[in-house]
């Protein structure tokens, strides 16, 4: 594996500080039930990092005293979490409105069984992984056979109500391009996806979001290999709109890895760029309760071209759609 953090130094991304925090994200560790090539995480069936109980308590006690609105869970498949339902129970009991970023075919993993209607019964949002509405593109990046359990999924959160409107059940699908190029318009991708997956299969869903490849971890890594590393950076940096930076996700999100240490967003963290406050390495989530970050600086390299770049891109999708 290439480390690329060295890499990220040439362009100098402009100053950031952050917002109101809105959103706590939790990463529930690097276990996945897939090894995707465009994953920045690089988390597999081998990993074996997870959040425990005493975490996840901090990180309620967190939400509670902060009084963030948003929960948003990732990995990994953080379903493979053994405390993963416990966590959206209390959060829920809380109020908090609870997103689990799900790679879809987790839903048919052994003893998942009755994950889907978990989810719904506690009317979590869920933000899921499909790179492509076409077999061959997705078997492609996230392996043979797939697409077919991604579509089976689906269609199984459609019959929960996921996806229809008037139930209150979110269902977002993430596009992701396959290689080094930015994603294509959203709403335009966004109607695409709804008339194939819609004629093809009878798929609904809440809205499409698309997300830029992040040069870290596998990707990264890949980039480097065939030489196309500086090639992508040089194009984020030319596509960079100065507009988008008053979006960028970091400034109201705040992440968290699987021992409990704060980062201002995922890909910082996969990248060992600890939250900056007071000139400490880095900081544990029980040591911010109660204490607001408005103003903080963030830390920012490179990397962060590719949330800027065209339309823009974060967790919620593209920031000008």
């Amino acid at each position: 594996m290439h480390a690329t953090l060295p890499l990220m130094r040439q362009f100098g991304f402009p100053a950031l500080r952050r917002d109101r925090l809105e959103t706590l994200q939790l990463n529930l560790g690097y276990k996945c039930n897939q090894s995707c090539l465009h994953c920045h995480v690089n988390a597999g069936p081998t990993r074996t990092e997870l959040m425990g109980r005493e975490t996840m308590s901090d990180a309620l006690v967190f939400l509670q005293v902060s009084k963030v609105r948003t929960l948003d869970i990732t990995g990994g498949a953080p379903e493979l979490n053994p405390h993963f339902k416990e966590l959206v129970a209390r959060a829920r009991e809380l109020g908090v409105h609870v997103i689990d970023r799900c790679n879809l075919t987790v839903l048919l993993e052994p003893g998942q069984e009755e994950l889907a209607g978990f989810l719904a019964s506690r009317e979590v949002e869920i933000t899921a992984s499909l790179p492509c509405y076409t077999e061959e593109l997705v078997d492609r990046q996230r392996g043979k056979g797939a697409y077919e359990k991604s579509i089976e999924a689906l269609r199984q959160l459609n019959g929960l109500g996921y996806g229809a409107p008037d139930t209150g059940l979110t269902l977002n699908l993430v596009y992701n391009p396959q290689g080094p190029s930015l994603p294509p318009p959203q709403d335009k991708l966004e109607a695409d996806y709804r008339r194939i997956l819609g004629e093809r299969h009878g798929i609904v869903f809440t809205r499409l979001y698309t997300l830029a490849n992040m040069p870290i971890q596998r990707f990264g890594s890949m980039l480097v290999s065939k030489g196309q590393f500086n090639e992508y950076m040089a194009l984020l940096h030319r596509a960079h709109r100065d507009e988008n930076l008053g979006a960028v996700m970091c400034r109201t999100l705040l992440s968290v890895d699987w021992q409990g240490y704060v980062y201002d967003c995922d890909f910082n963290q996969m990248l060992g760029l600890p939250l900056k406050l007071g000139g400490r390495k880095r900081i544990h989530l029980s040591e911010l309760i109660g204490r607001d970050l408005t103003l903080n600086p963030i830390a920012v390299r490179d990397h962060c071209y590719g949330c800027t770049a065209g339309q823009g891109s974060s967790c919620g999708g593209a920031l000008a759609a």
